[in-house]
């Protein structure tokens, strides 16, 4: 049989295989620098990085994800009969809707570089179920006929493999192995983990009521004693938790020398500022998005938004409606039907200018009543499909007397 196999080109579930393991090399620092590793999950617990993240996770999970089929005319229609428009629009799979679905998997994608879910299958070939994996559970490795499989490390101890069709794979940036995504996170972990330390040293300040450090200084020279003394009766009045434990008497020529400096000195509240904005250029995400609302006007605000979605949504889902398209559709579905996110909801605007858009492209022809009561969710109407055309225009040469 392993002969046939090698014959035909078959895989096999125990081939020989070399590895592609990036947490495996992030372990040891192999991608690292003297930096090293940072922890994914305490970076995207920071709040600016967890705003970034969650923007964009539950945009892409809120818009249309449908499944259409081309038209001969070059059209579209959605293919709602199909069981792959249904796991995409309402279920998962039994015990996840798709907006959780698809919010996870773009989550693990900008959190780990990676996104990974076991693809259900009916007798037909159709995708009927996707089940989300822990992006840290699964090693991806190479056979030897080019193609992918991947090993799922349950949480009982088990070992599950799954070959390359078995399994949805999103990428964030392709690796220099040409299979695994790279992690925004590790990319720029510089950033990140400057981050973390700033917060860190917040913390600790805060712990320690930030009190000061410091040292006092006598003008005459004191024993060992009267030293342990005076510390003693210092500490025990300044972590006093009484009310006026803040109140020191110096007397006899006694002096406060500090050590550490107050985080406006240090300008330590402006460099975290400028790590906010750090992570999210990362992220592609526009400070205002984020929650950074210090130079935001109403203006800026608006155009962020509109950035927000030409400049990160629309690339991250052409990101994704590739990879699902190759991994949930045959290579003879993927002539006749697609997936595609619906990104035009997010560029609506309000009332009145999308109105206004109605308008001009009703009065221009090219839409008609039905289509522009579709766009706001309202059920069409008698004599409703027709398109209208401007007086003042004609076929080039129509009205020739020649």
């Amino acid at each position: 049989m392993g002969l046939l196999n090698k014959i035909m080109g078959r895989e096999t579930r125990a081939e020989t295989t070399t590895s592609s393991d990036t947490y495996l090399a992030e372990f040891f620092n192999q991608r690292g620098n003297q930096q090293g590793y940072v922890d994914p999950d305490r970076a995207s617990g920071l709040s600016v990085a967890h705003a970034c993240i969650t923007t964009i996770a539950t945009s892409l999970a809120s818009v249309p994800l449908p499944l259409h089929v081309r038209k001969e005319d070059g059209g579209r229609e959605k293919a709602t009969s199909h069981p792959l428009y249904s796991v995409l629009h309402d279920m998962f799979n039994p015990q996840m809707t798709a907006f959780e679905g698809r919010e996870f998997m773009t989550a693990s994608l900008l959190s780990t570089g990676n996104a990974y879910a076991r693809i259900e299958m009916n007798g037909r070939g159709q995708v009927v179920a996707l089940y989300p994996l822990d992006p840290t559970a699964v090693t991806v490795e190479r056979l030897a006929n080019g193609r992918l499989r991947y090993s799922v490390n349950n949480r009982s101890g088990a070992q599950t493999v799954l070959l390359q069709d078995d399994v949805l794979h999103l990428r964030w940036r392709l690796a220099r192995d040409g299979v695994m995504g790279l992690s925004p996170i590790q990319l720029a972990r510089e950033t990140f983990n400057l981050a973390l330390c700033q917060q860190d040293q917040t913390a600790k300040q805060a712990r320690n009521a930030f009190r000061p450090e410091g040292a006092l200084v006598f003008q005459q020279s004191i024993n060992s004693d009267k030293k342990g003394e005076a510390l003693t009766k210092l500490g025990a009045r300044i972590e006093s938790q009484a009310s006026t434990s803040g109140i020191l008497v110096l007397d006899g020529g006694l002096d406060w020398k500090s050590f550490s400096m107050s985080a406006k000195d240090a300008e330590f509240l402006e460099s975290r500022k400028l790590t906010n904005l750090d992570i999210c250029r990362v992220f592609g995400i526009p400070p205002t998005v984020a929650g950074i609302t210090d130079n935001a006007t109403y203006s800026n605000v608006d155009g962020e938004s509109r950035a927000l979605v030409v400049r990160c949504l629309a690339p991250m889902a052409r990101r994704i409606e590739q990879a699902m398209n190759a991994a949930l559709l045959g290579a003879i579905s993927r002539k006749t039907m697609f997936i595609e996110h619906d990104l035009a909801g997010l560029m609506r605007g309000d009332l009145k200018a999308r109105y206004e858009a109605y308008r001009i492209g009703r009065e221009g022809g090219w839409l008609s009543s039905n289509e522009i009561r579709a766009f706001e969710n309202l059920s069409s109407i008698e004599g409703g499909d027709g398109y209208l055309t401007p007086l003042n225009m004609a076929k080039l040469g129509e009205n020739d007397d020649g």
